[in-house]
């Protein structure tokens, strides 16, 4: 296979898939909380792991053409990983309450262990305010396919009712700009033009 996404998250893969994109996917062994844990800005932070994502997988299969992406919400200049258990899931849903979120996605393309190509994009989400009901019902039903989204939401199923308002691209919202990616893969021949 000549395109490997080197993520485990299935919406990513299953843009790839709608778009008509084959790929593989090879979930990439690296240690995301040191980056994580820097002092850095989310457009850096994502960057970085998508770049990491795609030059690990693509020094172990030099020959493929691999995509990394990733992707960091704020709120309030706070940044937020996945929700590892339900009650994390409400108490970040309860945080967002009323306030603007911002979701930086970030893609790059790898080819034997060398950085080829980047990009990165921020959409802005302006979460309604949610009560305790709505919150413990939202979860009742998207608990835990909404435990591998860093905003707790997944915007093509119920998630998109904790918004009042995005301005961004909706593959950018979904964790991956992909409108970038397709171009950046019609150049180097690996989709037709």
């Amino acid at each position: 296979m000549a395109l490997i996404l080197a993520s485990g998250s299935p919406i990513r893969r299953q843009m790839l898939e709608q778009a008509g994109v084959e790929h593989r996917v090879i979930a990439p062994e690296i240690d995301e909380s040191v980056m994580k844990t820097a002092l850095l800005g989310p457009a850096v932070i994502a960057a970085g792991l998508a770049r990491a994502k795609a030059i690990a997988v693509s020094q172990a299969w030099p020959e493929a053409w691999v995509i990394g992406s990733d992707s960091i919400v704020t709120v309030e200049g706070r940044r937020f990983d996945k929700p590892v258990l339900r009650e994390n899931a409400a108490e970040h849903l309860r945080f967002f309450s009323g306030k603007a979120m911002t979701l930086t996605s970030a893609v790059a393309l790898a080819r034997g262990g060398e950085l080829d190509w980047a990009v990165s994009d921020e959409a802005e989400l302006r979460v309604r305010h949610l009560s305790d009901d709505f919150i413990e019902s939202y979860l009742d039903r998207e608990w835990p396919e909404v435990a591998y989204c860093v905003g707790v939401f997944r915007m093509e199923g119920m998630g998109v009712q904790l918004f009042e308002q995005v301005e961004g691209s909706y593959f950018t919202i979904l964790g991956m700009p992909l409108l970038p990616l397709l171009g950046a893969l019609r150049v180097r021949g690996l989709v037709p033009s």
